[in-house]
């Protein structure tokens, strides 16, 4: 009874409750109508994270270029070298490629650390804003919403590695039927030769099958969406969240699979358009690196490669995260408040 009263206590302080969410509604709409109402303590604290994502993560690129420097030096004396000597060669050939594959998977690693907090960060505050203005609380300041998304945050974080690890099998078990399928290790599906057309079985088992297998990645993604918030808001342990999240996306799967829908593609929309409109900026930033290198353009070709991805992905938590978040947010609270009703006698 104690654990029962406090656990009621700690819900009523995030503003747990639904004596507004009638008037909230759900979708779209009503997600907008709680970024719009406390669109200061939610963005304020939405762009302090972006900034810190944007340090944070330049700081991790410019450690993995400082620690491959050395390497890349090397990889330009070679080829310098064999065209002096007017011999061939190929590039990364001499040794130069493994130490730049172990340094570019350590980036990664980090890189996906960083995202994972972001994420993780975002959802939790955007579903403690969405239930606080689900009770009518009053104004939220940035400082209070912080503190109470500090509290739930590593419940928050292991459920989205949770859902990252879900989502991600899946992923990978569509690209490995895939590269099995082309490399004929699949009996009875021979690959297609060269400017030659697919057979029905390669078509089907080849392209088909693993496509419909990807296509169940954002599914799932769609259907444990709900899962942060429950673990924020109801105290649930990351499993038992995930678990509630498909008992609540399952009541209401065509309005999910929708909402999440439109959204993604939102989100995957800012991402293409950042990532043309930074494309210029790698111009810049290439004379900026030959400069520092001393002509190297082995390095300067791989900033100018990753520059445009990199300034589309620091503008997305600014830019389309706060919708998604929201969004998923106010589907949660949507999900639960019809839940509770259909409970009542």
């Amino acid at each position: 009874m104690e654990h029962e009263g406090n656990q009621s206590t700690d819900r009523a302080a995030d503003g747990h409750g639904d004596t507004t969410a009638e008037q909230l509604g759900g979708g779209i709409g009503g997600a907008l109508g709680v970024v719009g109402r406390y669109r200061g303590a939610l963005y304020g604290l939405t762009l302090r994270v972006s900034a810190l994502t944007a340090v944070l993560g330049c700081a991790i690129v410019a450690g993995g270029f400082a620690a491959t420097w050395d390497t890349f030096e090397g990889v330009r004396d070679y080829a310098d070298t064999n065209i002096a000597n007017e011999d061939s060669y190929v590039a990364y050939a001499d040794g130069g490629l493994p130490p730049l594959v172990r340094v570019g998977v350590v980036v990664s690693v980090l890189l996906l650390v960083l995202g994972l907090l972001v994420v993780s960060v975002l959802h939790t505050a955007y579903a403690v804003g969405d239930s606080h203005a689900t009770r009518d609380g009053g104004p939220l300041a940035t400082r209070e919403l912080w503190r109470r998304t500090r509290r739930r945050l590593p419940a928050a974080l292991a459920v989205n590695v949770l859902i990252g690890l879900a989502v991600g099998i899946v992923e990978m078990a569509g690209l490995v039927l895939w590269g099995l399928v082309d490399s004929g290790e699949v009996p009875g599906v021979e690959p297609t030769p060269l400017h030659e057309t697919a057979t029905p079985q390669y078509t089907l088992v080849g392209w088909v099958l693993p496509i419909a297998v990807g296509c169940l990645g954002p599914l799932l993604y769609f259907r444990l969406s709900a899962a942060t918030a429950e673990t924020v808001l109801e105290r649930r342990s990351p499993f038992v969240a995930l678990y509630r999240s498909w008992v609540l996306t399952r009541r209401a799967r065509w309005r999910t699979l929708g909402v999440g829908t439109l959204v993604t593609a939102a989100a995957v929309l800012v991402f293409w358009l950042a990532r043309y409109a930074a494309a210029p900026l790698a111009h810049f930033a290439g004379l900026g690196m030959l400069w520092l290198s001393d002509d190297n353009v082995w390095i300067t070709g791989v900033l100018v490669k990753i520059l445009p991805t990199a300034v589309a992905l620091l503008l997305l938590p600014p830019v389309a995260m706060p919708l998604v978040c929201a969004v998923f947010a106010r589907l949660h609270g949507d999900l639960r408040a019809r839940e509770e009703a259909g409970s009542r006698p």
